[in-house]
Formats: C-alpha cells, sequence, structure tokens
C-alpha cells in the first residue's frame, strides 16, 4: 500500500531526472559544438594566413621578375638605339666629308663660280635699276590718272551745281562778298556749261511680244502712245531733280513678285497629273510590243479586255474566219 501511495511521486521524480539529464546533455552538446566550431575556425583562419602569406610572397617574386626583366628590355632598347645613333652619326659624318671632296675635286670650280656669281651681281645691278625706273614711271602714270580723274570730276561737278553760279543780283555761294577775289569754283562754274537733259529712252510697243505676258518671262511695261513733249522752259536754278529722272521713275517696268511671276499650276500638281496620265496608259498597255525581237516568240497570248468577259469569246475570229482544215476534203478510200 506504501509502494502504492509513492507510484505518483517515483513517476514524476523520474520524469524529472529525465528531464534535468536531457538539458544536460543539450548544454553539453551546444558545448561541445561552440568548442569546436571555435578551434576550427582557428584553424582555417590559421591557414588562410599561411595561404595569404604565401600567395603575397610570389607575387612579390612574381612582380619583382617582371620589373627586372622589364628593366632589362629597356636597358637593351636605350643601347641598341644609343649604339643606332652613333653609327648614323658616323656615317653621316663619312657621307660629308667624301662628297665635300667628290664636289670640290670633280664638280665646282672655284675660278668658274667665282666669274658666275660677279656675271649674276652685275646683271642683278642692271635689273634692279630697271625696275627702280620703271616703278618710278609707273608712279608717274598712276599721279597723273588720278590728277585727270580728279579734274574730270571736278568738271562734272561744276557742270552738275551750275545752277550755284552767281547772278547779277544774287551772288553764289562761292563768290563771297567779303573775298577779294572770287573762289576757283566759282571760275570753273563761269567757264563749264550746265548738263543738258537727258532723253528718256522708250522701247517700241512691239518690240515685246504677247507670247512673253503669260510666262513673264519678260517684266511688262506700260507705254504711253507719244513720247511727252520737251518742256519750253529751261531748267530751274536750284536743287531740283533732272527730268528725264522723273519720268524714269514715273514710268518704270512692272517688277512682279514671284508669286504672280510663277505659273498658275504648281509643279506637284503637274508631277501629279502625269502619274495619273501614265497610269492610266499602262493599265491597258502594260507590255510594250516589241516586233522585231524574239522577246514575244514563247509567250501565250493573252486576249484583250473586252473579249476576256465571263460570256466566253465569240467564235468568229477564231474558228470559222481563215480557218486552215488540210484534211477536209480527204477520203479514207
Amino acid at each position: 500500500s506504501q509502494l502504492q501511495d509513492r507510484l505518483s511521486v517515483l513517476r514524476e521524480e523520474y520524469f524529472r531526472r529525465h528531464r534535468a539529464e536531457d538539458e544536460g546533455r543539450r548544454r553539453e552538446y551546444k558545448a561541445a559544438v561552440k568548442i569546436q566550431s571555435w578551434f576550427r575556425g582557428c584553424r582555417v583562419r590559421a591557414y588562410l594566413r599561411y595561404l595569404t602569406r604565401m600567395v603575397i610572397s610570389i607575387q612579390r617574386w612574381w612582380r619583382g621578375y617582371q620589373s627586372r626583366r622589364h628593366f632589362r628590355k629597356m636597358v637593351e632598347t636605350a643601347y641598341f638605339i644609343m649604339k643606332m645613333n652613333f653609327y648614323n652619326e658616323m656615317a653621316v659624318r663619312i657621307q660629308k666629308r667624301w662628297r665635300g671632296y667628290y664636289v670640290r675635286k670633280y664638280i665646282h670650280n672655284y675660278y668658274a663660280l667665282k666669274k658666275y656669281l660677279e656675271a649674276i651681281s652685275l646683271n642683278n645691278e642692271v635689273v634692279r635699276s630697271e625696275l627702280h625706273e620703271y616703278t618710278k614711271m609707273k608712279e608717274n602714270e598712276e599721279k597723273r590718272k588720278d590728277l585727270e580723274k580728279k579734274e574730270k570730276e571736278k568738271k562734272y561737278q561744276a557742270r552738275k551745281m551750275h545752277y550755284l553760279l552767281s547772278t547779277e543780283q544774287i551772288p553764289g555761294i562761292y563768290n563771297s562778298p567779303f573775298r577779294k577775289c572770287p573762289d576757283p569754283m566759282e571760275l570753273l562754274l563761269r567757264s563749264s556749261k550746265p548738263l543738258s537733259h537727258r532723253q528718256q529712252q522708250m522701247k517700241s510697243h512691239s518690240s515685246y511680244e504677247v507670247c512673253d505676258w503669260p510666262t513673264c518671262r519678260r517684266p511688262p511695261s506700260f507705254f504711253t502712245e507719244q513720247s511727252l513733249p520737251p518742256t519750253g522752259r529751261q531748267k530751274p536754278q536750284g536743287p531740283f531733280r533732272n527730268t528725264a529722272e522723273v519720268l524714269q521713275q514715273r514710268y518704270k517696268p512692272l517688277e512682279p513678285t514671284l508669286r504672280v511671276a510663277a505659273s498658275v499650276p504648281s509643279p506637284l500638281e503637274k508631277a501629279r497629273e502625269d502619274m495619273k496620265r501614265e497610269k492610266w496608259r499602262n493599265c491597258i498597255h502594260d507590255n510594250e510590243f516589241l516586233p522585231f525581237s524574239s522577246h514575244h516568240k514563247n509567250e501565250k497570248y493573252e486576249p484583250s479586255i473586252l473579249r476576256a468577259g465571263k460570256y466566253g469569246r465569240e467564235s468568229y475570229g477564231f474558228k470559222h474566219f481563215r480557218e486552215v482544215q488540210p484534211k477536209k476534203w480527204v477520203a479514207d478510200k
């Protein structure tokens, strides 16, 4: 009876001890795993340090070997270049000496060259003196032309400004009463004649054709039936424009703009019309007929559009018109 009373307690004690053992075993397992991981990490790190030192040493050795090899190549190249430069310089010196000796002995004659140079210097002196004289002559000619041009321009201005001439009542701007003698321009105005009125050159109406108007190849002009009568009085004194210039400005020819001068149908519309016409023509005659060539010998005949309908072809022109039947009147006997 006592064992039965203690059975529940023993069961709980047994369960508690087993649980404590499992927890202890789990703690020991975790501790063992941690110790193993630490040991393995130390071993791997030590191995990696060893490998790193080995790789660094190999790299150092290889880089040193490469640098020594590169330096050796550089030294060899520099030595070769220096040697070739020395050889080239010595060859140039030998060639210079030999060419100088050969030219002095066989080609150039000192006395002949000296005489040639003296002749050239004399010729240069002669040419230089002639060029100097020619330059002076050209300068004098240019000066004379300039003076003639200025004198001509002055005379033209005097003729153009003849209205500034002094009259008996009013002195001109070049004839001041405060001067002792008149200005040279006043004397030139007195000696020169005024410019005459230039008649306007009018073209006849028959010089232009009617065909020139639509295409605007020539700017049309408006003409008067008769030329204007000459004015019966002299040109008034003062800064007035010439009558011919005024008439030319009044009856100047028409200058149409590009829009007016161009034709009404644009080139684009003309091109479209040509494309439509070409397309309409090609719908009927796609293939051009070549009569004297073998291009159409092996082609099958294609009937026209009017005879290729759904109602069939007429038999008149294909069976009963000039049909050849050589065996029609041949009998069996």
